[in-house]
């Protein structure tokens, strides 16, 4: 029996969820999604949903989106569609979708949607309804959930269905079946690898899925270095070149995590190999810079490095290094 190493659920939800909205309502809100005009842009906001919500206790949550879309029944007509992903069986969780949704139709003062997709494992933990009452008034709030261990008894569909999401709940649950095998989660990680290659996704897709399922589903470096020697046989096999952001990933929790011997300069031509791969050619003074961090900021970089969208955020990062 092999150990994983702590799972962190959190950042490769809230990517998806940014890439892959469409897919994700039309998973698991067909409803909503059938009302919804999808030529019209969707709008992410994330600063606006943490003013709104800045003095609510949150709770421990897996991701929380707020997105403005627009609805097919007249150009003017649009909705707030608040979306929470919740890992835990929490107490107040009903009332604090109300307090989000009271919150957002106060500041905006137009209609708002509120879904909520439970991660836990408690079967019979399903909120879905906030009521409270007073000298004859009554508030009664209800919103739609879905439970993804629900899909456990529906693995056939999830295994036949060409939308992302259908991945995301198997390595979802595969995930939380796993904890305490590494080479069950080893076996199962690599089948989810497998089929992306046999399901005719978009090549961006499969690349979001491949990060998606590296980050969740991580392994004991020892299972992770056979992993990567089977997916390179698949790749062989299929003859498609899919993993460089998959390989990125692997590389920049292996500066994280200090991993092998974490000789200064092995950090330096990692970084550099980064931040070519993530930014293109870098400028003939960015090698001299790098080579004159320290061991712990040459650590920092690693981890912002993927927030960078251009080398003028890679400048801009390295000079409030040196002021």
């Amino acid at each position: 029996m092999t150990q994983e190493p702590k799972t962190d659920y959190d950042s490769p939800w809230k990517q998806l969820l940014e890439d892959d909205f469409q897919q994700f309502m039309e998973f698991f809100f067909p409803e909503a999604a059938a009302e919804i005009d999808w030529d019209q842009p969707v709008i992410f906001l994330d600063k606006e949903l943490q003013q709104v919500v800045r003095d609510a206790d949150l709770g421990k949550r897996l991701a929380d989106k707020l997105v403005q879309v627009s609805l097919k029944r007249g150009d003017e007509v649009w909705v707030l569609i608040h979306v929470e992903v919740q890992n835990q069986p929490e107490s107040n969780f009903a009332e604090r979708m109300f307090c989000y949704y009271y919150r957002i139709r106060d500041r905006y003062s137009r209609q708002v949607a509120s879904f909520a997709v439970l991660g836990d494992e408690q079967a019979s933990w399903r909120p879905q309804q906030y009521s409270d009452e007073l000298f004859n008034c009554r508030l009664d709030f209800r919103f739609p959930i879905v439970k993804l261990l629900d899909y456990q008894n529906r693995w056939e569909e999830l295994e036949a269905s060409d939308n992302v999401f259908a991945i995301v709940v198997m390595a979802h649950l595969k995930t939380q079946q796993t904890r305490h095998n590494g080479r069950e989660r080893q076996r199962w990680k690599f089948a989810l690898i497998r089929g992306l290659y046999q399901r005719g996704f978009e090549s961006q897709e499969v690349i979001s899925l491949l990060h998606f399922i590296d980050w969740l589903m991580n392994l004991p470096e020892e299972l992770n270095q056979q992993l990567w020697q089977q997916v390179s046989r698949l790749q062989e096999e299929q003859r498609m070149q899919y993993l460089t952001s998959f390989e990125r990933r692997a590389r920049q929790e292996g500066i994280e995590q200090g991993i092998e011997q974490g000789v200064r300069l092995g950090k330096v031509e990692l970084v550099r190999q980064l931040l070519s791969e993530r930014l293109g050619s870098l400028d003939a003074e960015m090698p001299s810079r790098l080579d004159q961090l320290s061991s712990s900021q040459l650590d920092a970089l690693a981890r912002q490095l993927f927030q960078f969208q251009s080398l003028d955020d890679l400048d801009g990062w390295l000079n409030r290094l040196d002021s």
